[in-house]
């Protein structure tokens, strides 16, 4: 990241540090959305005022994937789509996440053709998979939650090259407790 080489790797500070960084991050996750369906209308649902995703720091949609970090893919794909959608991805900054938003996006849902990407995440690392058809907002905010959990345990897991591993968090909707994210890092 370019901050965390330039400081010293012992020491008091760079632990004080190291969880001002994630706790900025966590503060300011911002979504890229790539909203192609009724999912749509659910994540403009989430922005708004009743649901109010600001209180968690994701109000501030980025339209630039150089300037966002988060890609909410809601909806379904088409084939002709995903080259664009894989292109954006590659732009979005470093540590970038994925939600997977809706049935559309993770498995298709009822559009089994094939013009219809069954899944993104064939083509690119997904992080949470928020189900539903469409989901509701609360659904969307636990996804964006669970992501800044994982940022603020510093709890990013890396395979041996040193590239970030997708979360695969899956939310169920039992509307019963919060959802309690843990990772395994086999």
């Amino acid at each position: 990241m370019g901050l965390e080489e330039a400081i010293p790797v012992d020491g008091y500070l760079t632990t004080q540090l190291s969880r001002v960084i994630n706790w900025a991050r966590r503060s300011s996750v911002w979504p890229m959305p790539f909203a192609t369906a009724c999912c749509g209308i659910e994540l403009m649902a989430t922005a708004s005022s009743r649901y109010d995703l600001a209180r968690f720091g994701a109000e501030v949609f980025r339209f630039s994937p150089r300037q966002a970090d988060l890609m909410i893919v809601a909806g379904r794909v088409s084939v002709k789509m995903m080259p664009v959608l894989q292109r954006i991805y590659l732009q979005m900054t470093e540590p970038k996440w994925v939600i997977s938003m809706g049935a559309c996006a993770s498995t298709g849902g009822v559009f089994d053709t094939y013009a219809v990407v069954q899944g993104v995440d064939q083509f690119m690392p997904v992080d949470v998979y928020v189900p539903g058809c469409p989901p509701r907002p609360e659904m969307l905010i636990e996804g964006v939650m669970a992501i800044q959990k994982i940022i603020d345990e510093d709890n990013i897991p890396y395979d041996g090259e040193g590239n970030r591993k997708p979360l695969e968090i899956e939310l169920f909707a039992d509307n019963t407790k919060p959802v309690d994210v843990t990772i395994d890092h086999t």
